[in-house]
């Protein structure tokens, strides 16, 4: 009978030596699943993240079939840009608009002046206070050019800005209100190294403010470069 039961439990400890470790592991790994209770996975908090506030972009809900973008009062497609379009909303102290000005400007390196790289056809526009001033900006390189307005009131133009931006060989039209008050308003490319290469202009609104220096054709730069 003992030597029965030696047989017998030396016939249990063989075969539990020939199971593999690995079927052990994955069987109590099982256990231990089977008796967890469900997690909820990392990727559906990431989904949760993904949608919250402020995250879907604003340019899905611009967008129009002809390729446009507006937006925030910006209006993109593959010609350029235009940022802060006002042809209608009053700045404080216009009771009406003074003048309708139409002007062309164009931009090229046919246009810039000794030592300079680029320019503008023209550097310099005076307009009456209040006056609409409605702008073609006509692109005559192959890269890239900007005409920006500097110093409009923020209250109507975020940033004090208006801006035109067109690609090379395209053009675009946009208007703006200028000021009741005599100001001088900063023009120029904000591409860069643009402005320092014959980008820069200035609009002058009634009797005007201090003129802008480093004006090509107009002012010298307030800090010239010296080749002695």
């Amino acid at each position: 009978m003992a030597i029965a039961q030696f047989v017998y439990r030396g016939l249990m400890v063989l075969v539990v030596a020939l199971v593999p470790a690995t079927v052990l592991a994955q069987m109590d790994h099982g256990q231990h699943e089977m008796a967890a209770p469900a997690q909820p996975t990392q990727m559906d908090h990431s989904q949760h993240e993904m949608a919250a506030p402020g995250q879907p972009a604003q340019m899905d809900h611009g967008q129009h079939g002809d390729g446009e973008h507006k937006d925030h009062g910006m209006i993109l497609d593959r010609e350029g840009m235009v940022m802060n379009h006002n042809p209608d909303r009053l700045p404080g102290g216009c009771g009406e608009v003074s003048e309708d000005v139409s002007l062309d400007v164009r931009v090229g390196t046919k246009y810039a002046r000794t030592g300079l790289t680029f320019g503008y056809s023209q550097h310099e526009w005076r307009v009456k206070p209040c006056s609409r001033v409605t702008v073609t900006f006509i692109n005559e390189d192959q890269v890239r050019h900007q005409w920006m307005v500097h110093g409009l009131p923020k209250y109507l133009y975020p940033q004090g800005m208006f801006h035109l931006e067109v690609n090379g060989g395209f053009q675009k039209t946009a208007a703006f209100i200028v000021p009741s008050d005599d100001e001088t308003l900063l023009v120029h490319c904000d591409i860069s190294h643009h402005m320092e290469q014959g980008l820069k202009g200035q609009v002058v609104v009634g009797g005007g403010g201090p003129d802008m220096p480093g004006i090509p054709g107009l002012y010298a730069p307030r800090f010239p470069d010296s080749y002695d």
